[in-house]
This record gives structure tokens, sequence and C-alpha cells, in this order.
């Protein structure tokens, strides 16, 4: 039996390469034990098998971006709660192993309406962070607003070209029916509360608002409490 010594410091001894190379390869996954891939350089090790994949790179991990489909009325930092490697969608994956430092300085930006479901997004990538930050006022959000009540007369005709209520000007937004009874709005920075001030304008009552788009990036089918990576190809 050997003394447990750092995983950091068996991998310098099997391979021969600096410490902040060992650090490296262990954080971006590329190290097992016994099989299992483990991302901690001070995770002790004694007689296991510590094996480095061959198309190991010593780079710094890579920013990511996570996508979680939150219950109704959840805080952002109740949702970051739930971003956990066992929340993953499943259907979501395959080819991308969550890593200890995926979870660590992601931050929650561009907030949902109150009381609304669906797309959070969370961030370590400061050139998300910046774009949705900038550029809040030119990126397209979309909404399936669940109804209740009759709309009153050209009342999709007014959603779509502006209008004012109760002394309130109201933006113009992009509005079609999803069904009999959902709504779905697009629109650009919507202010708090201004999906429910548009139903009420139009004789609605506002039953439920799920987010599923900003810009170019949608939830698409994560279940409900479930995240999933945002890909490279993807674009807000």
């Amino acid at each position: 039996m050997t003394d447990p010594i750092r995983l950091s410091k068996r991998l310098i001894e099997l391979v021969g390469c600096s410490r902040r190379e060992a650090e490296l390869f262990i954080e971006g996954g590329w190290v097992t034990v016994d099989g299992v891939v483990v991302d901690e350089p001070q995770f002790k090790v004694e007689n296991q098998t510590v094996v480095l994949n061959a198309e190991a790179k010593a780079d710094t991990p890579e920013s990511v971006t996570l996508l979680f489909n939150a219950p109704a009325g959840m805080a952002p930092e109740s949702a970051l709660a739930l971003i956990t490697p066992g929340t993953l969608s499943a259907d979501h994956s395959i080819g991308r192993r969550p890593l200890k430092g995926h979870f660590l300085r992601l931050e929650a930006i561009s907030t949902l309406q109150a009381n609304a479901s669906g797309l959070m997004v969370f961030s370590q990538d400061w050139k998300i962070l910046r774009k949705l930050t900038d550029d809040r006022s030119k990126i397209e959000q979309e909404y399936v607003v669940e109804i209740s009540g009759d709309m009153v007369a050209h009342g999709l005709n007014r959603l779509n070209h502006g209008m004012t209520y109760k002394g309130k000007e109201l933006p113009k937004v992009k509005a079609s029916w999803q069904n009999e009874n959902r709504l779905r709005f697009a629109m650009k920075n919507p202010q708090p509360g201004v999906i429910v001030q548009l139903c009420e304008a139009v004789g609605l009552k506002v039953v439920s608002v799920r987010r599923i788009r900003i810009g170019g990036v949608s939830i698409g089918k994560v279940p409900e409490g479930q995240w999933r990576y945002m890909t490279d190809k993807e674009k807000f």
C-alpha cells in the first residue's frame, strides 16, 4: 500500500508534465481513475490506475453557457442551485461531460417576466454576457402565453401595431395564435409586466407565461427543471 497523493502529483510522475499542465489535463476531463473521469487535481489516489487520454490538451477549460428550463416564478439563485450534473437533460448529454468547472462563476442574464417559466441563461463567457447586456434592446424574445377570456374585435391586429392601455403606450409585438387558448408573442427587451398589460388591453387574462427563445437560441425539448449546454452553432 502507498500513501494517498494528489491526482495531479501522480499524473506528473506518470507523464512528466508540469504541475500546471497536470491541473489543466485533469480539469479538462482528460484523466481517468480506474476508468472514471476525475476533474479535481486534489483528488487523492493510492494504487488506482490513472490514465491520460491520448488526445489530451493542456488548455484552460472553455467557458460554457447553460440553458435552464425554469419552473414558473423561480428566482435565478434558486435555479442555479438546481443546475447540477444530475439535472442535465438526458437527450442533450451525448458528447459532453459535465465538469466541476462548468458550474463555477456562472452569471444569470436576461431575467424572466414575473411568474414566467421557461428559458433562463447562465454563462461563464464574457462575450455572451456582454452580448445579452449591450444588445438587449435588439434581441428578440419569444413567449408562449396561455390565456382565458375572449379577445376584443381586431385584438390581434392591435397587438401587432401597438396601442395605449390605461394611459400607457404599449409596444407593438409579433403576436399570433398557437391554438385556441395560447398566444405566441415575439418582442425585444420586454419590460416587466408588459405581457400581462398587452393581454388585458385586448380583453384577455393571463394564465401562464413561458419563454421559449432568446434571439436564435431556443430551450427546445428540455424538460422543466433540467438544462442543456448551448452549442457552438447557436447564436443569440
